[in-house]
C-alpha cells in the first residue's frame, strides 16, 4: 500500500496573524479556505508546499476539539497529520484489529478521509485519506496548484511528535499504519513521522521539517508554537 505524508495542520488562536507569519517566513501562498471545517467550529487557510499542504485552523466557537487543545497545551501548536493512501479498506480493517476508533468520515467529491480518535493513536489527530486519483487533493480547492510557490520551501519531509514515552507512541503509530519504526521514526513512502521526548507542553506535534528550495532558505522558524526546520539536500 502506498502511503505518504500529504498535509500538516496547526491550530492557532489568531488565524490572520498566523497566515501572515506563514507567508512571511515560508514564502508560500494561500490557495483555499475550506467552508467544510465550519462543521467542527473552525475556520482555516491552506497553503501548498510543493505538492503537500500546510493548513492552519482556528476555533470560531467554544467547546471545539481544537479549542480544547489550545487550552491543554497552553497556546498554538500542531493539530493533525494527514496521510494520502491508496487502500482505505485495508486500513479500516487494520484500525478495527488494533482497537482504533474512527470518529469521523470526511467525504467529498473524489476523496474520503478517516479521522481516528486521538486517544487511540497519541500525539495528534491522524487522518488517512484516499483520493479517486493519486495526487489529487480536493480538500485544497479546485485550483491549489496555481498557488504553488517554491521561493523558499518545496516539500514537507517530516512531522515531529513529542511524547512522554516516544518508543511506545512510535510503536502504536507503526502498528496502526503497518509500517516499521526506524531510528524513532515511522517511515512512509514519502515523509516520516518522528518521535521525541516530551517537553513541558506534554504530548503533541512539536515541529515539522520542510525542504528548502535553496541553501539560502535553510534555517529554523517558529510558527503557531511549532518549530519549522528548513533543510536542504
Amino acid at each position: 500500500m502506498r502511503m505518504r505524508l500529504r498535509q500538516i495542520v496547526v491550530v492557532a488562536e489568531d488565524l490572520a496573524a498566523t497566515e501572515a507569519e506563514i507567508e512571511e517566513h515560508l514564502r508560500v501562498e494561500r490557495c483555499f479556505r475550506d467552508p467544510g471545517v465550519a462543521t467542527f467550529g473552525l475556520r482555516n487557510a491552506l497553503f501548498p508546499v510543493g505538492d503537500k499542504l500546510l493548513e492552519v485552523v482556528s476555533p470560531t466557537q467554544s467547546g471545539t476539539t481544537a479549542g480544547r487543545l489550545l487550552d491543554k497545551r497552553g497556546g498554538d501548536g500542531g493539530y493533525m497529520v494527514i496521510l494520502e493512501v491508496d487502500d482505505l479498506d485495508q486500513l479500516r480493517a487494520r484500525f478495527a484489529q488494533h482497537g482504533a476508533r474512527i470518529v469521523y468520515e470526511a467525504v467529498a467529491d473524489g476523496i474520503v478521509g478517516l479521522h481516528l480518535h486521538p486517544a487511540d493513536v497519541g500525539g495528534a489527530i491522524l487522518s488517512v485519506d484516499e483520493t479517486a486519483e493519486w495526487g489529487e487533493w480536493p480538500w485544497a480547492g479546485p485550483v491549489w496548484r496555481d498557488h504553488v510557490r517554491t521561493e523558499r520551501v518545496d516539500d514537507v519531509l517530516a512531522v515531529t511528535i513529542e511524547a512522554h514515552d516516544p518508543a511506545a507512541m512510535a510503536a502504536r503509530w507503526a502498528a496502526l499504519l503497518g509500517r516499521e519504526v526506524t531510528d524513532s521514526a515511522v517511515v512512509l513512502d514519502e515523509g516520516q513521522i518522528r518521535f521525541a521526548p516530551a517537553g513541558e507542553r506534554g504530548d503533541g506535534v512539536a515541529g515539522f521539517t520542510l525542504h528548502a528550495s535553496s541553501d539560502t532558505g535553510v534555517g529554523d522558524v517558529e510558527i503557531a508554537g511549532c518549530r519549522f526546520e528548513l533543510v536542504s539536500g
